[in-house]
């Protein structure tokens, strides 16, 4: 069974993200197609980037944070990034998490889990699909978004929809789809 790991990238106090990741991971789990893991970069605690060298030259690295971080993405064999938008783009501790990190995105199928008021984090994964794409990630093209207007109720909770429901599950059946093939492709001599 695949691994995935579903990545929570806001790390504000209070903040939606954990229960849309909450959600998402029981959908995950239900779905049955995969092996679910977690990471909340609030809990990763990675510092801003501060390795000598680029991730791109490869191990070893020199933080024991870095090396914590290495080991949960290169277990991965597909992610799921549950992001806000904050001022039409994503979070910066996000872009720490990547960056931080470059061979262990290779070749591995990401999907988006999007929230905001306005566009429903449209305009963050529109951001974030070049950078992944850097990476070598492959983002697959269906994915959740969550307008926080129409799915909070009075008291901040979130209030999950069918058509939430669905494309969530639409996105794993995608994510699915696709890692086995790119899970040869990392295993190939060529690498």
């Amino acid at each position: 069974m695949p691994r995935l790991t579903v990545i929570t990238a806001s790390t504000r106090p209070n903040r939606v993200g954990a229960q849309v990741t909450d959600w998402f991971t029981k959908v995950a789990r239900d779905h049955g197609g995969f092996d679910v893991h977690l990471v909340d970069l609030a809990q990763l605690d990675l510092p801003f980037l501060d390795e000598a060298h680029p991730a791109i030259d490869g191990l070893p690295y020199d933080n024991e944070q870095t090396r914590r971080w290495s080991d949960l993405a290169s277990a991965a064999d597909a992610f799921v990034i549950v992001t806000p938008e904050y001022n039409h783009g994503y979070p910066a501790p996000l872009k720490n998490a990547l960056d931080h990190l470059y061979r262990e995105w290779n070749d591995k199928p990401v999907a988006f889990v999007s929230y905001g008021m306005t566009s429903g984090g449209l305009r963050a994964v529109h951001q974030l699909k070049p950078v992944v794409t850097a990476l070598r990630m492959v983002p697959v093209a269906d994915s959740v978004v969550i307008h926080l207007r129409q799915a909070l109720d009075a008291a901040g909770r979130l209030t999950p929809t069918p058509a939430m429901e669905n494309a969530a599950n639409s996105t794993l059946d995608e994510l699915l789809r696709i890692a086995p093939t790119l899970t040869v492709l990392r295993s190939s001599p060529a690498r």
